[in-house]
């Protein structure tokens, strides 16, 4: 079986829980002050803190930089039901 998450590359750095780097972003879904949804080339990625702002974003490279204090970062796919539903559900209101 092949793996699709093989062939893509995603790096995640941090720096004192204030700095957050990420690359492999396709689209920035939604976000605000204590939660942003990223979506990356592995998935959904939730990003939960406070203070949270966009320092830098360039789409076309799929780099996002954000700063804040940041307490959470998971992704949110089909396998975590908990998780999914209550974010989606969110999302769609």
């Amino acid at each position: 079986m092949i793996d699709p998450v093989k062939n893509k590359r995603q790096e995640i750095k941090m720096l004192n829980r204030k700095l957050l780097e990420i690359s492999g972003v396709l689209n920035v879904e939604s976000f605000d002050s204590e939660e942003f949804l990223l979506e990356t080339e592995l998935g959904y990625l939730m990003i939960k803190g406070q203070n949270l702002h966009i320092k830098n974003l360039s789409l076309e490279q799929g780099l996002v930089a954000i700063e804040g204090v940041v307490s959470d970062l998971s992704y949110v796919d089909g396998n975590s039901q908990e998780k999914s539903k209550g974010f989606l559900g969110k999302l769609f209101k």
